[in-house]
């Protein structure tokens, strides 16, 4: 499999021997390997320290970011939030000089445990489906990205062979026909965000006086 590539794909899924959906997508992949590079975050990164020069490094060199994940609580897995916390930085993913992104294409691939009708205003969750990837695109359009349609198959507990084979399928035939099958709207137009007006990331820790340190309590105002 190549270092890098014109399609990456992140994979997440904390169990990947539990896993129906993910987990056979990414040994399809694997095993079909050709013009695209898997990055298997659980097994890249068993203690958490993602490699931020490397993730950005792939990044650059691909047209096409794929995400490839269940939905967890309407949302990704833990490290793949991790990843984008850390790797999509600002300056270099969005905000002033931060155009590494621009222009490439986003791709979501994801399962829910849900039917498609539990994800309507009528359905359990009370919403369609496309509610809860808003992050997704507005994420992908902070970074000036191209956000796909995205490939969902809902109901996977209860999928069938037949089911999981053609979700399987589809995934594999869009890998190797990218990007015949893309449409691109306009260039979206990116918020500015000043230098200046952006906080820094994490606030500096001050040593615990011996009192708070230990009585563990904040003091009140």
């Amino acid at each position: 499999m190549p270092e890098t590539s014109d399609i990456l794909i992140l994979a997440a899924h904390p169990d990947r021997a539990r896993s129906r959906v993910s987990a056979r997508l990414m040994d399809a992949a694997q095993a079909q390997a050709t013009r695209w590079t898997l990055h298997d975050l659980y097994r890249r990164y068993p203690d958490y320290a993602i490699d931020v020069a490397a993730e950005q490094r792939a990044l650059a060199a691909a047209r096409l970011v794929i995400m490839l994940h269940p939905l967890h609580w309407y949302s990704m897995p833990a490290l793949q939030k991790l990843w984008v916390d850390e790797v999509l930085s600002f300056g270099w993913a969005y905000g002033p000089g931060g155009h590494a992104l621009r222009g490439k294409d986003f791709w979501l691939v994801t399962s829910t445990g849900g039917s498609a009708e539990a994800y309507s205003a009528q359905g359990h969750h009370e919403h369609p489906i496309e509610h809860f990837l808003l992050p997704y695109t507005q994420s992908a359009r902070i970074c000036g990205m191209n956000f796909l349609p995205p490939l969902i198959l809902h109901g996977a507990h209860q999928a069938d062979e037949a089911a999981l084979q053609q979700h399987t399928e589809s995934f594999l035939a869009r890998l190797e026909a990218y990007p015949q099958w893309c449409v691109h709207e306009a260039e979206p137009s990116l918020p500015e965000v000043p230098l200046d007006a952006r906080p820094a990331l994490f606030s500096p820790l001050r040593p615990a006086t011996p009192a708070r340190a230990a009585s563990h309590e904040e003091p009140q105002p």
